[in-house]
């Protein structure tokens, strides 16, 4: 598992196809010997519940994640699964439940800042994100705004980008709520505001997700679809195709700003043909 481990933080889907299936086998088996054999399939179970979220395969997800926080032993591993049972509810269009879950489970591992370790302020600020995800989705901006706020506390107290080696979907800091504050913005349609928001984030040494980054440019690519500046949309696609080829077929947002790029040119450069083709766009 814990040589797996780059394949999902990589987003390399083709290569987890293949060995994913053994691997949860041989989980099953080591389970059965007592604790830390039994921690390793709550992990794994994690882990394949993200990757099945992450390409649309709900229900499946469901299962894994359900198995995961069930079997949990740990209170910060179960709240980073009820984080990703959330983003699934968010994917499904279900916002009021992913709302609930968010802020309960958030009241629930809610730190004394002073004190908290780096991985209790990323579970805490995650749940948040999520709650303010499902909130500016619901037409509540108010609610969104309060939690983001308070997530931006756990950012701030943290005072840099936490991302451990070994569990990438802790990664969480100020680079991380910068990333969903321009996020929301794109959901209540400020396109200026999401440029303005990207051009002051960081890069150097930032290191979330490979995931939550690669969102974040789509957004800033929808940004300039709307703002009609269809030249550097395609360039801020092509630059997600280049850095993450297998994970840009799996999301819908994509096909839908690329969508509407080709419905406004009369001809299409070779390029964005085989932009098209990788992003499953149909011609």
């Amino acid at each position: 598992m814990e040589a797996a481990l780059p394949l999902f933080s990589g987003d390399r889907f083709a290569e987890l196809s293949v060995i994913l299936p053994p691997l949860l086998r041989d989980a099953d088996l080591v389970a059965e010997h007592g604790p830390e054999g039994r921690a390793v399939r709550v992990r794994l179970s994690q882990l394949t519940g993200w990757l099945l979220t992450q390409t649309r395969q709900f229900e499946a997800a469901d299962t894994a994640l359900t198995r995961s926080l069930d079997e949990s032993s740990d209170r910060l591993q179960a709240a980073a699964t009820v984080n990703t049972q959330c983003w699934l509810l968010l994917r499904r269009g279900r916002l009021a439940e992913a709302r609930e879950l968010a802020t309960r489970w958030a009241d629930e591992v809610e730190p004394r800042i002073s004190r908290a370790t780096p991985a209790e302020l990323s579970a805490w600020g995650w749940l948040l994100l999520r709650a303010s995800a499902a909130a500016i989705r619901d037409n509540r901006p108010g609610e969104a705004e309060d939690a983001l706020r308070y997530a931006n506390s756990a950012a701030v107290a943290m005072g840099r980008e936490f991302a451990p080696r070994d569990d990438f979907l802790q990664a969480f800091g100020p680079v991380t709520v910068a990333l969903k504050r321009a996020e929301n913005a794109m959901i209540v349609d400020k396109p200026d505001l999401v440029l303005k928001l990207s051009a002051r984030i960081p890069t150097g040494g930032m290191r979330p997700t490979s995931n939550n980054r690669n969102r974040h440019l789509l957004d800033v690519a929808e940004a300039h679809a709307r703002s009609r500046d269809y030249a550097k949309t395609v360039e801020v696609l092509q630059g997600i195709r280049a850095a993450a080829p297998q994970w840009l077929p799996n999301q819908r947002y994509a096909r839908d700003i690329f969508g509407r790029v080709i419905a406004r040119r009369r001809t299409l450069t070779p390029e964005m043909r085989r932009l098209a083709d990788a992003i499953g766009v149909p011609l």
